[in-house]
């Protein structure tokens, strides 16, 4: 069988569902992910299945093994590896067509200079860092790039419990409270994003600042982005 009989077949069943040709569009469309943690892994994995054919990670993290109970490319052989070259050896394998780029620094004020969202039909903010994330929704909004942020998905048991809707009508979730205050004393509107209405369940270890996770939560709130990004990236009602 042929490369092009090949990649015909592989997003054939996508087709089938959103319409003949849906996954050429994706094709050529460049997304950009900040954070491949727990929730931007599974959404950069969901976005390469379903045809996307521009995909840019941005971490400067290595994969720890802590990572291994929620992170695609987590692995123990992957340990101690930069997470978005762990990332984009994984989704090559799925798409070897894809065009991958893997940015392994920090997103703060020096280094968002260097990024031109001009360039990019759909930012996905994943990042884990509260001063990164509102800089890079302000970006987005500033340049008039489409961007959906990631809440809190920490101490959460239930994926049920996720919602996409505007940041100001997000409730429970204190990372949200902190965007929502930061972005409206920047006087940002029409933010997109996805969280949790459960009350974050409190750690058991009072002494450990990082919050606990699942393999259950994080992946959900990924794979619902993903599911956004591709929607309204063809217009699906």
């Amino acid at each position: 069988m042929n490369l092009e009989i090949m990649g015909k077949k592989q997003y054939e069943r996508f087709d089938k569902l959103y319409g003949i040709g849906s996954s050429d569009i994706l094709n050529s469309k460049k997304i950009i992910i900040f954070g491949v943690g727990g929730v931007g892994s599974f959404a950069a994995e969901a976005l390469i299945r379903s045809g996307i054919g521009h995909l840019t990670m941005v971490d400067p993290d290595l994969v720890e093994i802590s990572n291994l109970n929620r992170q695609l490319q987590a692995t123990h052989l992957t340990i101690g590896s930069l997470k978005v070259e762990a990332m984009k050896e994984r989704l090559i394998t799925i798409n070897p067509d894809a065009n991958i780029i893997a940015r392994d620094v920090f997103f703060d004020e020096e280094i968002s200079e260097e990024f031109d969202f001009s360039e990019y039909d759909y930012i996905i903010d994943a990042i884990d860092s509260v001063k990164s994330k509102i800089l890079l929704i302000e970006k987005a909004k500033k340049e008039g790039s489409p961007i959906i942020s990631s809440m809190g998905a920490g101490n959460k048991k239930d994926p049920t419990a996720f919602k996409i809707t505007d940041i100001s009508k997000t409730k429970i979730c204190p990372l949200a409270r902190i965007v929502r205050k930061a972005v409206r004393e920047l006087g940002l509107e029409d933010i997109k994003v996805v969280w949790s209405e459960e009350i974050p369940t409190k750690s058991n270890n009072s002494a450990e600042r990082s919050p606990g996770s699942s393999a259950f939560v994080p992946s959900v709130a990924g794979l619902i982005i993903a599911s956004e990004v591709v929607s309204d990236l063809l217009e699906v009602i």
